[in-house]
């Protein structure tokens, strides 16, 4: 459907325009109609689908730009997702020159005062951000028409669910709400009861979230073998992008220095980052000066990058859910996709919960051997001396390469060139991978819908009570203690 049949403003469809959408994807047909009269809306979509748009456009409609106040909130999960949403919503209010400002943690606050002070009528924000700004005052929302909760189930693994409920708290009751989540855990269903009025459910369905273009796979495989066998297939895969997703902030970190070491064109995202590394990171993979991009599940969360083929997931998540965002990454504006997940053989359960969450069976795919590896490597080389001849001037150089032609063969020369280009060498270098802990086996998976530290305390107090048995000592005496102290220690830092 074109989105001049949905009941858009003149003014915003010359934004639509400007901005390049054509035709309105599924979650847009049917949420900005809804929008547009008034009703609040769940909607089930992920990232990708389109849905900023989606609530986008219908609420940069119904703001009065004549009135300087904040007219419009969105709360996002990350820093990312809320920068991406803020610079989205900026082009398509282009035509209106609304002011949108988003405000997150980690940049400075004295200047997103300064911004606020001056009403935006869109803030775009993250939850415990806008709770610091509406605590101290400089947050005004007594005039906020619309409430978006965006990536809501992202939000309450994340921990935010108390945050979120003081925030909408915070505005009028006769506000608009329009929640998006991919998926609809019980914490989010009270919400719509408890927050919206008789909302109007817009559902993407889960074959349809994973979409049909993203061919998903699985490899069963032991946890020493994993990166050797990642190497192996993105030798032979050859991505043009590709992100690689890991379960720790540690094993982001040495992912990426393994895979650098190696001679890819890797870095890594995760929440220790600064804002401006993260950013730096984006931008060098948005313009292909980056191949792979290694993150965690929340760094990763919302990215709008078009062009990637393949997405790995070095660990399964241990939440299913995080599953249809991670693919999500892929797959985008009807081009192809490609997901592999490693399973250890404890975790196949988890392989199994996934695959009734997305009703899509994954495919066993087989390592690749290292024969095939080295297939891939030469291809690889061929292609990029292919390139350098017809784009390079080798003038300079023709006296030098007849002097070698005289004392050696071309078919040697060329078999050394292609040596050098496929870095075979540094294949054996050495790389630090630690270990993870395997996920809990033969458990029943269930969302992480509490407070990310209640569910880091109780995993700490399982694992000391385990240490004890093992060590059949009680608590407090000798050296069970001292491992107790220490397994606890260890545990914390991960």
């Amino acid at each position: 459907m074109k989105f001049k049949d949905l009941g858009l403003a003149e003014d915003i469809l010359k934004s639509v325009e400007s901005v390049g959408f054509e035709e309105a994807t599924p979650i847009q047909e049917q949420t900005i109609p809804l929008v547009l009269a008034g009703k609040d809306v769940i909607g089930q979509a992920q990232t990708g689908t389109g849905k900023t748009a989606a609530f986008g456009l219908p609420t940069i409609q119904n703001i009065d730009a004549k009135k300087e106040e904040t007219q419009a909130l969105v709360i996002a999960p990350t820093r990312e997702l809320a920068i991406q949403t803020q610079e989205e919503l900026y082009r398509l209010s282009k035509e209106r020159r609304l002011k949108v400002q988003a405000v997150y943690g980690g940049a400075d606050i004295n200047r997103q005062i300064r911004i606020l002070k001056k009403n935006p009528q869109i803030v775009v924000g993250t939850p415990g951000r806008l709770l610091d700004h509406i605590q101290r005052g400089t947050l005004k929302l007594n005039h906020v028409k619309v409430l978006v909760l965006d990536e809501a189930d992202e939000m309450l693994n994340m921990g935010f669910l108390d945050d979120i409920e003081s925030i909408i708290k915070s505005v009028p009751n006769d506000r608009q709400t329009l929640l998006f989540s991919a998926t609809m855990p019980e914490d989010i269903k009270r919400i719509g009861v408890q927050f919206m009025k008789n909302p109007e459910h817009v559902q993407i369905k889960a074959k349809e979230m994973t979409a049909s273009l993203i061919d998903q796979y699985f490899m069963r495989v032991k946890e020493f073998e994993k990166f050797d066998i990642l190497t192996r297939l993105l030798d032979v895969h050859t991505p043009e992008l590709s992100i690689i997703f890991g379960r720790t902030k540690r094993r982001v970190d040495e992912l990426s220095r393994a895979l650098e070491s190696r001679g890819y064109k890797a870095e890594g995202i995760h929440g220790d980052l600064s804002q401006q590394k993260r950013m730096d990171v984006l931008k060098a993979f948005k313009k292909g000066e980056l191949d792979i991009l290694v993150a965690t599940d929340v760094a990763a969360r919302g990215l709008d990058i078009s062009g990637v083929t393949h997405v790995y997931n070095f660990d399964i998540p241990q939440d299913p859910e995080s599953y249809v965002h991670r693919i999500g990454r892929t797959g985008r504006a009807g081009k192809d996709g490609m997901s592999v997940t490693f399973v250890t053989p404890n975790e196949m359960s988890y392989l199994q919960t996934i695959e009734k969450l997305t009703k899509k069976r994954m495919t066993p795919l087989k390592p690749p051997t290292k024969k095939e590896a080295f297939a891939g490597q030469m291809q690889s080389a061929m292609e990029e001396i292919a390139q350098k001849l017809e784009n390079t001037d080798l003038d300079r150089y023709v006296k030098q390469a007849d002097q070698l032609l005289e004392q050696y063969s071309a078919i040697d020369l060329t078999a050394l060139l292609l040596k050098v280009v496929a870095k075979e060498d540094i294949n054996d270098i050495p790389v630090k991978i630690t270990p993870e802990r395997p996920l809990p086996a033969g458990k029943k998976q269930r969302s992480r819908r509490h407070d990310r530290y209640k569910d880091r305390r109780r995993h700490d107090y399982k694992d000391h009570r385990k240490t004890k048995e093992r060590n059949g000592k009680p608590k407090g005496k000798g050296k069970a203690k001292n491992k107790n102290k220490e397994r606890n220690f260890t545990i914390r830092q991960k």
